[in-house]
């Protein structure tokens, strides 16, 4: 179990909201992590009822200070997932306790440009269209990190292996919605 309160989200806009930062808190930290990695996946706890109700495991997570990152919502990484296991068959195995308020993924992709995706052939199956983006011209790496809360809120982070910088991370809660719909999912 990892929490990430202790890093630094002073890229994150005061205004944002709590599942906007725990996002961008997510995905700073799978950034310090490099590239080439698997998918993650992360509980979102409310920080304030974890200190409350785990003042021990708040402690072990360095939530015990009344200013522990000011950070309402407190992402909690799983286990890894499992090997070989497409992404879609394991979330649909996934169940969360009551008191995960939220979920969150990342993980790496290659996607293509609006304009690509008209010439993408016809008949392909999955095995295939991946081969086909693979080696296109114009693919791009991205790490993207997905968010949904119980309430439906959704957020998104998507970073370009190319421009790996927090300032480049673009976040919007409409930008992955299949990957946010399979993760709301979970909670049903």
């Amino acid at each position: 179990m990892l929490s990430m309160s202790n890093l630094s989200s002073s890229g994150t806009p005061m205004a944002a909201s709590p599942l906007t930062r725990a996002v961008l808190e997510i995905d700073e930290y799978a950034s310090g992590l490099g590239w080439d990695r698997p998918a993650r996946l992360f509980a979102l706890v409310d920080t304030a009822k974890l200190r409350r109700q785990e003042p021990r495991l708040a402690g072990q997570l360095g939530l015990d200070q009344d200013d522990a990152g000011n950070a309402q919502l407190t992402p909690i990484e799983q286990d890894e997932l499992p090997a070989g296991t497409p992404l879609d068959k394991f979330l649909g195995t996934v169940a969360w306790p009551d008191a995960v308020v939220g979920c969150a993924l990342t993980v790496e992709r290659l996607m293509l440009p609006p304009s690509a995706e008209a010439a993408v052939p016809s008949g392909l199956n999955d095995k295939q269209l991946a081969k086909w983006v693979a080696g296109h011209p114009e693919r791009q790496e991205v790490r993207l990190t997905v968010a949904v809360l119980r309430d439906g809120s959704r957020e998104s982070a998507v970073r370009l292996r190319d421009k790996d910088s927090a300032s480049e991370v673009l976040t919007g809660a409409g930008l992955v919605p299949g990957l946010a719909d399979a993760l709301a999912a979970t909670f049903s």
